[in-house]
């Protein structure tokens, strides 16, 4: 009886912990033929989900694949009357979008700014202005190199009430789709994320400051600098066969990297160019992939030699 009364109370347990869970996937799961033609509001006029009139959600759309969508970001994405998008979105993610709602497309490319930022802000502030519910949607996490504090500013200065979503940022899911953490005990005691706009003329990092052994750096928006930071860090310290990995598409189909050193990359990556969105990894963390690459080739030849 009392193993039987154990195993009860944990049941309980379980389903007290994963009821709100089943509730908010019913709820992201449901559309009424009412809401797919554009009206979210029940008869009352409540805001169905609870997503607010005159608000702007500043959501994070994680590495583009959809299933690694937060559910409160997609049941956002649901119930709002605007979306307003960057180009790092990926398709599967704005296939949640229902159809009538208002889409704004701001992508920004290197080199070809389609809307000034200002004018982002500007935007939000007029939506909302408006009593529509908006979605700000940036692709990773809006608050990792986002310019989610300058569309922030724009919202407070307007008194617009805001929320902000965190999401999957793109160096966690480059190392899921390599299989190895970002952190170890072994190899990388700390962990640290650069843009790598400062990798410039009139921007330079501190590359002494980064050229470190005990810890995982990670390079955003670097792919056309990756022959400055692998210079910059040679020069700073770090021997020429110090790991290094860029993965490009990190979490989709069609994710592609490339493993080797500070001293090769720049050969490996003009004899191999990767696409855009890339992220560079730079760290013994790396000699991981490529250990686990290697264990991973062996064992399906012997596979296939059985």
């Amino acid at each position: 009886m009392r193993t039987l009364n154990q195993s009860i109370k944990a049941r309980l347990s379980w389903d007290a912990l994963l009821a709100p869970l089943r509730g908010l996937a019913r709820l992201i799961g449901t559309t009424t033929p009412r809401r797919i033609a554009g009206d979210r509001h029940g008869e009352t006029g409540a805001p169905v989900g609870g997503c607010r009139p005159g608000s702007v959600y500043l959501v994070g759309a994680g590495s583009g694949a959809a299933d690694l969508l937060t559910l409160r970001a997609a049941r956002l994405l649901r119930e709002a009357d605007a979306v307003v998008y960057d180009r790092l979105v990926g398709d599967e993610v704005l296939a949640l979008i229902p159809p009538h709602r208002e889409r704004y497309y701001v992508g920004k490319a290197r080199g070809h700014h389609s809307v000034p930022q200002a004018e982002i802000g500007e935007l939000l502030v007029d939506l909302a202005g408006q009593g529509k519910s908006v979605v700000r949607l940036k692709g990773g996490d809006p608050g990792v190199f986002g310019r989610m504090g300058e569309e922030l500013a724009a919202l407070d200065a307007a008194g617009v009430p805001t929320e902000i979503v965190p999401g999957i940022t793109a160096a966690s899911a480059a190392c899921a789709g390599m299989g190895i953490p970002l952190t170890d005990r072994a190899h990388a005691q700390q962990l640290r994320l650069v843009t790598a706009q400062l990798c410039r003329v009139d921007g330079e990092p501190d590359w002494a400051a980064l050229a470190r052994r005990d810890e995982t750096l990670v390079f955003y928006m670097g792919l056309a600098k990756v022959e400055a930071i692998c210079a910059g860090l040679r020069g700073a310290g770090l021997p020429d066969d110090w790991p290094i990995m860029l993965v490009a598409n990190a979490s989709l189909p069609d994710q592609r990297a490339l493993i080797g050193t500070l001293g090769d990359m720049p050969a490996r990556l003009a004899a191999e160019p990767l696409p855009s969105p890339c992220l560079i990894l730079v760290g013994s963390v790396v000699r991981m992939a490529a250990s686990r690459a290697s264990l991973k080739a062996l064992a399906e030849a012997r596979l296939a030699e059985a």
